[in-house]
């Protein structure tokens, strides 16, 4: 059984991996714009309102990414979806480095948010559909974790780009080398994703059982375990055809939507892509100069990858909430003093540099891994991939307002003003989650289908 055990694990874990390179590109492409905006903007001669756009313009291409996502997953499958991302990621980037105007890059950036949004809603619904019940929140995180390596990857070729070369050279061609960056681990998903398998549970919904069987059998640990498991998938699918909007509505499933739209919808607005789109930017309105604002961009990049391990590490043990709650509440502070500090900004330079990086990393810990794993697990497998693209729409929404209204809101109101806004938004969310948000670990997807009101209601414990 030992050997079993470790067989299906592998496997298990090769998809999670492969999946999750999904997730580098995520970071490593939306992270790109971070160390690249300064010479952007002077290349282009853009305002406030110019670099807001060209840096939120990849969450338009996100938006449609999600609101396409869903249905054409569940209408071709979960992997052929993520193939064709990977494609996007590739054509994208080359795009973005040959951009000869702002609206070059505009249309490129939303082509490769498309890519984005794509993966954003498919690839944790993906790893969520193949995970055993055990380690499905440590298993969907892995692609947040690929994402803050990314993150990283890109944070670091950007420092590494910028102080190797001139100012004026940056300006005109360092920022077309770190897009240029993201064809190779583009190129390499594309590869990667010929090894991985169809998810069972989108092959049982389309009548595939076989296949899913022969799935299943590669991640649970014995025949007849697979077996036991394709029957409670197709239990749960019993009736189940429908999978319009108004279906999102019903009694049973709209606290499951409300839930998803509001966890992703307050992962945004409470702030983390001021800091990460404009980590420089802001960094430097902290007192630091050039190289040292850079530096700590690396620096995020650093405190998000460690985090978001941390994360992994408790997620399976202390629950989705409570993480939710502890983050919620230590964002709030958090914030407040960088709003706080902003007011004298040169005098506490070092500190609120040491303060942001905490927010990141008090983020990274709840709401930027929780989050991902809360929609991809909640929903019934009929509509899991359209309740996804609804929940990750409102995640890119509040993503375009923060990166668009930022930079006008500090110009407007100041940095303190605004950052003290973002702590009045984790406040809401610490309010949504000890008022909605249930606790979710250790139940199989079927479990909680029902105990949501979307599908089967007696407890499902097939090992897996």
């Amino acid at each position: 059984m030992e050997g079993s055990n470790a067989r299906y694990l592998r496997a298990v874990i090769l998809i999670t991996f492969v999946t999750a390179v999904g997730g580098f590109l995520f970071g490593f492409d939306n992270g790109a714009i971070s160390g690249s905006a300064g010479f952007i903007q002077d290349r282009f001669g853009l305002g406030p309102a110019g670099l807001g756009w060209v840096t939120s313009s990849i969450i338009v291409g996100c938006v449609i990414g999600v609101i396409v996502a869903g249905r054409v997953s569940d209408a071709i499958g979960r992997k052929k979806v993520l193939l064709g991302t990977a494609l996007i990621f590739t054509v994208g980037a080359v795009l973005e480095a040959l951009a000869p105007s702002a609206g070059a890059l505009v249309a490129a950036r939303v082509l490769v948010g498309v890519g984005i949004g794509v993966e954003t809603t498919i690839a944790p619904l993906y790893i969520a559909e193949v995970a055993p019940a055990r380690l499905r929140g440590r298993l969907v995180s892995f692609n947040q974790l690929f994402n803050t390596i990314g993150n990283l990857a890109i944070f670091t070729v950007s420092a590494v780009v910028s102080h190797a070369n001139t100012a004026a050279w940056n300006t005109d061609q360092g920022w077309r080398w770190i897009f240029a960056a993201g064809v190779v681990p583009a190129a390499l998903f594309v590869c990667l994703l010929y090894l991985v398998p169809e998810s069972p549970r989108w092959l049982a919904k389309k009548g595939r059982d076989d296949a899913a069987l022969a799935v299943l059998a590669r991640i649970t640990d014995s025949a007849g375990a697979a077996t036991a498991q394709l029957g409670v998938i197709r239990a749960s699918l019993a009736g189940e055809t429908r999978t319009g909007l108004r279906e999102l509505w019903v009694p049973g499933l709209r606290k499951a939507l409300v839930i998803g739209f509001g966890v992703a919808f307050f992962q945004q607005i409470t702030g983390i892509n001021a800091i990460f789109y404009y980590a420089p930017e802001v960094f430097q309105a902290a007192g630091l100069g050039t190289d040292g604002a850079m530096m700590s961009t690396v620096l995020v990049g650093v405190v998000l990858v460690a985090a978001t391990l941390v994360s992994m590490w408790l997620i399976d043990k202390v629950g989705r909430r409570s993480l939710l709650l502890f983050g919620a509440t230590c964002m709030t502070v958090a914030l407040a003093a960088v709003g706080y500090l902003f007011r004298d900004p040169a005098q506490y330079s070092v500190l609120l540099v040491a303060l942001v990086l905490a927010y990141v990393a008090v983020f990274a810990v709840s709401f930027g891994t929780v989050a991902y794993v809360v929609i991809s697990e909640i929903f019934p497998t009929h509509v899991r991939g359209l309740a996804a693209s609804i929940a990750t729409f409102a995640l890119w929404g509040g993503n375009f307002l923060v990166s668009q209204l930022f930079p006008v809101l500090t110009a407007g109101i100041g940095s303190s003003s605004t950052f003290f806004i973002f702590a009045g938004t984790s406040l809401l969310a610490l309010i949504f989650t000890y008022t909605l948000v249930p606790e979710t670990k250790g139940r199989t997807l079927e479990e909680l289908s029902g105990a949501l009101g979307g599908g089967v209601t007696e407890p499902v414990r097939a090992r897996r």
